[in-house]
């Protein structure tokens, strides 16, 4: 993840890059961002080939990357941007709540994903808190994306989730624990709470678990714990 760095005099600004097709929408997309004090958009782009040279021409902090693009989609740009060290954070934009781009998407290390008729303020808060760390991606809407994704069978689930457990095997008794919080959607704050920990080693146990199962973000932990068949639906630990 990047930090926000300061723009001049005053707190500092999340820079913000806006990736879609259709100018209508991003013009309406700078509309709306545009009024918010901590937010700078410093570029758009029409297309997933130009999102590698904006990045490293512009150093966004966060990328709000629409999915479906013509010469290269949202996704494949996603898994490149990310690949790379020092990516910027993404958000994908979609027009489908659940949809097997998202999740591959989310998979790739996007921070979340939001509606295209999201609210305004809730897209001003979805980049606020991916640029804060935190993902915009509850507990259920990762089940109901895995859940509803194209061709996943019987099969296909219990070989995921042994490859998650066997993933999850590595992790000391106290990563397990804050792996399984961070996939029913708690902050740092509220995992150091339920966990008597102070939130620096929260900090520490988190970098611990990404750097273990090769993972760059929190929502991946999540994906992961839930790969597993570690919670229920509603994001408790099944019965032993």
């Amino acid at each position: 993840m990047t930090t926000p760095t300061p723009n001049g005099p005053g707190p500092r600004r999340i820079r913000l890059l806006v990736v879609d097709d259709d100018p209508l929408v991003r013009a309406g997309l700078a509309l709306m961002l545009g009024g918010a004090d901590d937010i700078e958009i410093v570029g758009e782009g029409a297309d997933g080939t130009e999102v590698a040279a904006l990045a490293d021409r512009l150093r966004p902090d966060v990328v709000l990357m629409d999915l479906r693009m013509p010469a290269m989609d949202g996704l494949t740009a996603t898994e490149r941007l990310r690949a790379r060290p020092d990516a910027p954070e993404v958000i994908v934009l979609t027009t489908f709540h659940a949809d097997e781009q998202v999740l591959r998407a989310i998979r790739a290390g996007a921070a979340g994903f939001v509606l295209k008729d999201t609210p305004a303020e809730r897209i001003v808060d979805a980049v606020r808190r991916v640029a804060a760390g935190d993902p915009v991606l509850s507990p259920a809407v990762t089940r109901q994306l895995m859940d509803r994704a194209a061709g996943t069978g019987p099969r296909g689930r219990d070989e995921r989730a042994g490859a998650a457990r066997r993933r999850l095997a590595q992790l000391a008794g106290r990563e397990r624990e804050v792996a399984l919080s961070v996939a029913r959607g708690r902050s740092n704050a509220e995992i150091a709470a339920a966990l008597y920990l102070s939130v620096a080693t929260v900090k520490t146990q988190v970098s611990r678990i990404l750097a273990r199962c090769g993972f760059n973000n929190r929502v991946q932990i999540a994906l992961l714990v839930h790969d597993a068949g570690l919670l229920d639906e509603d994001g408790t630990p099944p019965p032993a």
